[in-house]
């Protein structure tokens, strides 16, 4: 029998200082089975940092063809495509052909920085691509607030992060490797 997806319910308040947003969104995330709390918890994480009225959660992890969020236009085409990890340097090329901007947010402390090393030349050759790295403490204290139905603040200021969870707060600095320059 096969395993079901876990469904996470999140009440996510942005206050994002640097690009003046403002506004709470009620997620439901579907949690593969071979999905970690802390890749749930960087999905959030870069759903408050992108956040805009059409960004949508993709198939991600059990999707080949989707990212993990991505913004659409009206009129369908893809404006914004948001992976995580340390996908194939194929998917990212063939991503930046498909759309305008593409960010990725790398996590992983030193597989992620062994990852980058190997693929930085090639990736630094797509013009639309941004890349972020999260450091691992981070990531795995991100993962700790995890549950299935949580109330989150995200605060975003000077490209620093805080998430709270009640009394619980964590501390986010993305690094920034890459950044696109169309």
């Amino acid at each position: 029998m096969a395993l079901k997806a876990t469904i996470f319910k999140i009440e996510l308040n942005i206050a994002d200082m640097d690009r003046g947003y403002y506004e709470s969104h009620a997620l439901t995330l579907a949690r593969h089975p071979s999905e970690t709390d802390e890749r749930l918890m960087v999905r959030v994480l870069a759903f408050a940092l992108n956040a805009d009225a059409r960004l949508e959660f993709g198939g991600g992890v059990s999707t080949d063809d989707e990212p993990d969020l991505w913004r659409k236009s009206l009129t369908g085409e893809i404006e914004q495509w948001i992976d995580l990890g340390q996908p194939d340097p194929r998917r990212v090329r063939k991503a930046c052909g498909r759309a305008d901007a593409v960010c990725l947010y790398c996590y992983g402390g030193n597989k992620a920085a062994t990852w980058w090393a190997q693929q930085q030349s090639l990736l630094a050759q797509s013009r639309n691509l941004s890349v972020l790295n999260l450091p691992l403490s981070q990531t795995v204290a991100l993962a700790a607030l995890a549950e299935r139905n949580i109330s989150l603040q995200c605060n975003v200021q000077d490209g620093e992060v805080w998430v709270l969870r009640g009394a619980a707060s964590v501390h986010v600095t993305p690094e920034r490797w890459l950044t696109a320059t169309v």
